[in-house]
């Protein structure tokens, strides 16, 4: 397999997390969002959507939109499972992580926020306390969902699950923009268990071969 991604890219992120807890070895092929790589006419090749992920099989299909992936990966290599056996709680699962990559991640996007600096002429102050106030908004509504239930080490239960995959690169990304995070306890519980996890730290941006200070 080959995994196109940005090390600083929280969808990335999120499929390199599955790949390593799932032990499933791949080529690492970089593309610098930043530089704007994506739109140029190697990756364009690659990507319909000029997005990344894409994670390329051995027969050569192509697979886009991390959360998809993630439910392939787990479709193809049931174990190290990444969704729960019960109906019930694979609901709950995904439901997180769609908090996550549903309702916070789309309006903290590296295209979102330069739009509205580049195109809508927003300060650059003003843009990141914009920032700061969606994100804190849903992951309060993360922590709510995890206090509804009895806490665990996880997202749910003893074991990460799809929904940490992407808890844990959307904090890495608040921390980047000083997003407060105090008063999200279990949220943060959770985040630290995650980061004591070896995938998780295999993961990191800081462990890409293209990570930059």
């Amino acid at each position: 397999m080959k995994l196109y991604n940005y090390f600083r890219s929280s969808a990335s992120f999120r499929v390199r997390i599955a790949l390593a807890i799932k032990g499933i070895a791949y080529e690492y092929l970089p593309v610098h969002i930043a530089k704007g790589e994506h739109r140029q006419g190697a990756f364009a090749d690659v990507s319909l959507e000029g997005l990344v992920p894409v994670l390329e099989l051995d027969d050569g299909t192509r697979l886009t939109q991390s959360m998809a992936i993630i439910e392939y990966l787990e479709e193809v290599q049931p174990e190290q499972a990444l969704l729960p056996g019960d109906p019930l709680a694979r609901a709950r699962v995904r439901a997180l992580s769609q908090i996550v990559a549903c309702e916070i991640h789309p309006i903290n996007n590296l295209r979102v926020l330069k739009y509205l600096t580049k195109e809508l002429k927003v300060e650059e102050e003003a843009k990141n306390t914009w920032y700061r106030h969606w994100v804190r908004e849903g992951l309060e509504s993360f922590e709510r969902q995890l206090a509804a239930v009895p806490a665990s080490p996880y997202c749910h239960g003893d074991t990460p699950t799809m929904a940490d995959c992407c808890l844990v690169p959307q904090i890495f990304n608040a921390q980047r923009f000083k997003t407060p995070l105090d008063g999200l306890p279990r949220t943060m519980a959770v985040f630290d268990a995650c980061m004591a996890h070896p995938a998780f730290q295999a993961a990191q941006p800081s462990a890409c071969p293209d990570a930059e200070a």
